[in-house]
């Protein structure tokens, strides 16, 4: 790891040497009443071809300048343009902060030029990008929108809908899909009741899904990655938030501790979040339609955050956080989670090279427990840090990013098995990865991104070389096409049942070394399994087409071989046979994404068409999320003095998910001794499943509707007032069956929210 570490940092410092040769604009873009960055900002040397967008974390860089004087202009939608004029010199590096003031009408055309000039310049094959004012659009559940909501709306994503919390990413698990928060692993970003996610949407300042095909900068997951970047507190003055509803509150506060100003070399602001959900106890006066025990569901996530700042744009963050959920179904179990971390990441601005420096080191704990009425306990828990070192160097318009990370957990399951086994396993693990990207972009026509990743899983001693690739080619300023693909590994597995019509409940552990526990061959098979990882391919081919410049489609298809999977051993009668066997699996399909934006109207159309297969050698089956059409339609509109008023509609609509039907009931009876008396005691009820995954759930679908309306109480000050619907015509869609007493759980009943937002 050290050796490793030391050859890396010796070729950067080699490489920088070789990069100093070419005039150097870099910087950052800042909003000027609060000095948060601003993202994908257009910075333009005018009457040439030098140009950059500011990046997620408001950094931008433009090399290769020739000497000369040019006038920079910068400019982002709903802001004051900037010109500024600077006096290159030969090898000179100038660095600048530019602060953009809000302006009084909305600067449409740059918004346009800016996404266009974003979609020329990053290959974007399968990843949204989502920001608050993305997900601002959605109707106001539960008072304030939220991520667990917007990204049910994206193309790719499946929901287990309103219950569970569970999303399945373009045939992968929950377990195989990433989520990092400020470079953080989170193992439960989403609460049981399905529309909340563990994060504030004002601390948010960016989130990108990818939902295959990502670059060598992930790693450690075979199906997709959510990266999200919260912001930093506001520098200039005290400042947040009060939100009351009637299901949750929530509460912001940030502000400086050292202000930022023009003569200060450095800065120190905080940012504050909590909320909490009290929805079982307020559903019984507000929705007593829903039964005597209400809506069972309870959440409290805590996150803060330090900034250190300079102005050249070097940064150091601090931050912690705690979520945790709790819900109580009645006769069926009780279950919660709590997950909490600190970590720290910043960024080193170098001053006269094209590059910067990125890192971050955390830890963090999750645990989690389910109570079963029916079966015996079960609990899960991993903690471990994460740590990872990051170098990008800008050369033109081209860019180079290696780095190194280290990932270490200790994983620990325990449960009873059916015959009355207590079973308990613990393993610890570290995955060392080295990774290099490079993106060469040929006149703004051709732009290919190779990467290559080496991922070495010290538990299983096995190296994992994963070379990934993607590519867009601009056939027209308005009509582009793309690729990415790659080869994938991950070694923590998900124990779920499947004894389940919807689980509940999965244990984290990392993949079974022992042939006790998993075995060598498929069933039935000799098909020899090579190396002990979980294993994916991925391709996707995708077009993005603007027939008129306030519309954008994008259609995309995809294919996921997922050739080695483990997977619980639902044939195990004895606890002397394997605990786990291989599986394989694939999936693939399409969708089509249209957006259209127009003086305040914003609309989102989204359809998927997806299949999800997997075999054990014994049955080829649909996994529990396998769902053939997926229909996601979002609409909004703003109006009024200063836009002041805004509705909002989504409608869902989703094919059945597959299930195992009870087929019969018997009588059953575990003696415990020689001395029991049988005819005395009284015996069990166990059922015959029918052929496994073969019958579907009904549709799903739900309406849900919302409107906003503020007033503005001065220059800082504001007051929202919302009111929204979900389930609008009370659809009874289903969430859980109890096979032993056929009890049905339905997904969230017509329900309304009002709320009130108080920003200062």
């Amino acid at each position: 790891m050290k050796r490793l570490l030391l050859l890396l940092i010796m070729l950067s410092v080699s490489f920088l040497t070789l990069v100093a040769q070419n005039a150097v604009l870099k910087g950052f873009t800042y909003d000027d009443e609060s000095g948060a960055t601003l993202p994908y900002c257009t910075i333009q040397l005018m009457g040439t071809s030098y140009g950059a967008l500011s990046d997620a974390k408001g950094a931008f860089m433009i090399n290769k300048i020739p000497q000369g004087t040019y006038a920079v202009k910068v400019s982002y939608m709903g802001y004051t343009d900037i010109i500024d004029t600077i006096e290159f010199s030969k090898d000179a590096s100038v660095t600048k902060r530019y602060s953009l003031k809000p302006s009084s009408t909305m600067l449409e055309a740059v918004q346009i030029v800016g996404e266009g000039q974003r979609r020329e310049q990053e290959t974007r094959t399968s990843v949204i990008s989502v920001t608050p004012k993305d997900m601002s659009k959605m109707p106001s559940i539960g008072g304030q929108p939220d991520f667990a909501q917007y990204l049910q709306v994206l193309p790719g994503i499946i929901s287990t809908g309103d219950q569970g919390g569970q999303i399945y990413v373009r045939g992968g698990t929950p377990i195989q899909n990433m989520l990092l928060l400020d470079g953080v692993i989170l193992y439960s970003p989403f609460h049981s009741i399905g529309i909340f996610s563990v994060f504030d949407m004002d601390i948010m300042s960016s989130a990108d899904v990818y939902t295959g095909g990502f670059g060598a900068e992930f790693g450690g997951r075979i199906s997709s990655v959510m990266d999200i970047k919260t912001r930093d507190g506001n520098k200039k003055h005290i400042s947040g938030k009060i939100d009351l509803s009637n299901i949750q509150s929530q509460v912001l506060l940030e502000g400086p501790l050292v202000k930022l100003k023009d003569d200060r070399k450095t800065s120190l602001s905080f940012i504050l979040s909590g909320k909490g959900s009290y929805l079982d106890k307020s559903s019984r006066f507000f929705y007593p339609y829903v039964g005597d025990e209400g809506l069972p569901f309870g959440f409290l996530d805590l996150y803060g955050k330090i900034t250190l700042a300079t102005q050249n744009g070097t940064k150091l963050n601090l931050f912690g956080f705690r979520f945790d959920d709790k819900v109580k179904y009645q006769s069926v179990a009780d279950y919660g989670w709590t997950n909490w971390g600190i970590g720290a990441n910043f960024m080193i601005v170098p001053g006269d090279v094209p590059t910067t420096i990125e890192g971050s080191l955390a830890y963090s704990n999750y645990d989690c427990s389910l109570n079963d009425k029916q079966a015996a306990p079960r609990n899960s828990s991993m903690d471990g840090f994460t740590f990872n070192l990051g170098f990008n160097y800008y050369l033109g318009k081209s860019l180079l990013n290696v780095g190194i990370e280290a990932v270490g957990y200790n994983t620990r399951y325990q449960y009873t098995t059916r015959y009355g086994s207590e079973i308990g396993m613990e393993d610890h693990t570290t995955d060392l990865s080295l990774f290099a990207k490079f993106k060469y972009n040929f006149r703004n026509k051709l732009l290919i991104e190779p990467s290559f990743r080496l991922q070495y899983y010290y538990s299983l001693g096995e190296a994992s070389p994963e070379p990934r690739l993607a590519i867009k080619y601009n056939i027209l300023k308005n009509l582009r096409l793309k690729l990415a693909g790659g080869l994938y590994s991950q070694n923590l597995v998900s124990v779920t049942s499947d004894r389940d019509v919807v689980s509940l409940f999965s244990g984290f552990i990392s993949s079974p070394v022992s042939s006790t526990m998993l075995s060598e061959f498929r069933y039935n098979s000799e098909e020899e399994v090579k190396g002990r990882l979980q294993k994916s391919q991925h391709v996707i081919f995708g077009i993005e087409y603007d027939p008129v410049s306030k519309v954008n489609i994008n259609v995309e298809a995809y294919y996921k071989n997922f050739s080695q999977l483990i997977s619980v051993n639902r044939y195990r009668m004895y606890d002397s046979e394997p605990e786990f066997i291989w599986e394989k699996g694939r999936a693939y399909g399409g969708d089509i994404t249209v957006k259209y934006e127009h003086k305040g109207f914003y609309t989102w159309f989204v359809y998927s068409l997806g299949w999800v297969k997997r075999d054990d050698n014994v049955v080829q089956y649909p996994p529990h999320f396998d769902r053939r059409h997926n229909i996601n339609l979002l609409a909004s509109y703003s109006f009024g003095k200063r836009k002041s008023w805004q509705v909002d509609a989504r409608w869902n609509f989703g094919t059945g998910f597959p299930f195992t039907q009870t087929q019969a009931y018997y009588p059953h009876y575990d003696p415990v001794s020689i001395a029991d008396d049988y005819i005395l005691t009284n015996e069990d009820v166990y059922f015959l499943l029918a052929e496994f995954n073969q019958a579907r759930l009904p549709h799903y679908h739900r309406l849900d509707i919302g409107a906003k309306k503020k007033f503005f109480l001065g220059e800082r000050h504001s007051l929202e007032l919302s009111l929204s619907f979900s389930n609008v015509y009370n659809y009874k869609n289903i969430f859980y069956v109890n096979r032993t007493t056929n009890d049905i759980i339905y997904q969230l009943p017509f329900l309304y929210y009002f709320g009130l937002t108080w920003r200062f």
